[in-house]
């Protein structure tokens, strides 16, 4: 059966005038399965009978099942999502001082091989469709919802979660396109933040489409100590043509790219570090936003101390860089990316249940 939740405005309207109904059933439709997010057609209360027995006979609307809930001393919600062939991905609701901003997977695993990073050590499985990135938005919205929260509290969208989204073009642009739909999803491009390590494809099409915000998965200030963190983004694209390609994502007048710097303690956490970086960023349009490595039980990295976080800013600062420290969230449920699903799948295999351990 079709998927609603994985059509297209373009996809359902002509499906829907394909069996004889009026294409403004489409927009209906539409509304009722993104805005409003029912799960069931007899909602569907606009619609003739007969035309929603027709839609319950040859569609669905299929959202990822919730396999495992946990929330944080710091109410951080970390979802842990199954989807149709068994796959789990995570998807993370943080909390700010004046709205939620709910962190997207978009693969199945990652490519990329992060030394970092808990998903890159999971290999990659697949990419996820349309249907199952957006689906996080659904069912984040609808915890909110059963929770005794407004659902219009998840203001900020970011594609941070497990995967590479660039990797996953097609998809995410689809997924962009109906995120900004006031008939959709209805969330602004402004709202929105993609992060990459560097594809230059991708970036290509992500700055000509003006969905989203970009965000640059940097983590170091040299080329030599990209490649010992992010071994397969930086010998793809070289620092040097990764930073060529972004002096050219196009920008309205006051926007900035978001550098994000993961901070290892005794790795790139120096002021030499800062240094660098401040020669690398100094004179472009950049926002530096620090993050503080949240370790798991079993990673080859520790998370910096405080004072230097402190000290690396400074120097960022005193220079003239844009610069923020992100609050590190969710430590007590292990929400960094990638960490839940890892967990899972190590309880899982303690108690000997291979079905669970799917990527």
């Amino acid at each position: 059966m079709k998927n609603l939740c994985n059509m297209t405005f373009e996809e359902l309207r002509d499906f829907v005038t394909g069996r004889g109904e009026p294409a403004y059933r489409a927009e209906q439709v539409w509304q009722w399965v993104w805005a409003k997010g029912v799960r069931s057609f007899e909602e569907m209360t606009n619609l003739a009978k007969d035309f929603r027995s027709d839609l319950a006979q040859v569609t669905e609307i299929r959202w990822p099942e919730v396999s495992e809930v946990l929330v944080s001393a710091d109410t951080t919600v970390k979802f842990l999502l199954r989807l149709t062939d068994g796959a789990l991905v995570e998807a993370v609701l943080i909390p700010g001082r004046t709205h939620t901003t709910l962190c997207l997977s978009t693969q199945v695993g990652c490519a990329m091989g992060c030394t970092f990073c808990s998903t890159g050590d999971m290999g990659f499985a697949r990419n996820m469709t349309m249907a199952e990135i957006l689906g996080q938005v659904l069912v984040a919205r609808q915890h909110m919802k059963d929770t005794g929260r407004d659902a219009k509290e998840i203001k900020n969208l970011v594609f941070m979660g497990m995967g590479e989204p660039l990797l996953n073009l097609d998809e995410l642009m689809r997924s962009l396109a109906v995120l900004n739909s006031e008939s959709g999803l209805g969330f602004s491009q402004r709202r929105i933040t993609v992060s990459t390590v560097g594809i230059l494809k991708g970036l290509e099409v992500l700055g000509d489409s003006e969905l989203a915000m970009l965000a640059v998965s940097l983590h170091a200030p040299t080329q030599e100590l990209r490649e010992q963190l992010m071994p397969t983004a930086a010998k793809a694209v070289p620092l040097d043509q990764l930073m060529a390609a972004l002096d050219s994502y196009p920008l309205r007048p006051r926007q900035r790219i978001t550098y994000e710097y993961i901070m290892l303690k005794g790795v790139n956490d120096r002021p030499e570090h800062a240094k660098g970086l401040v020669k690398l960023l100094g004179q472009r349009k950049a926002k530096v936003n620090l993050i503080a490595y949240n370790a798991g039980p079993d990673d080859l990295y520790q998370a910096p101390e405080r004072m230097d976080i402190l000290t690396f800013e400074k120097i960022l600062l005193v220079k003239g860089l844009v610069a923020t420290i992100r609050t590190s969230k969710g430590q007590d449920i292990n929400a960094a990316c990638g960490q839940l699903k890892a967990d899972f799948i190590r309880r899982k295999l303690a108690n000997r249940d291979p079905k669970d351990t799917n990527q």
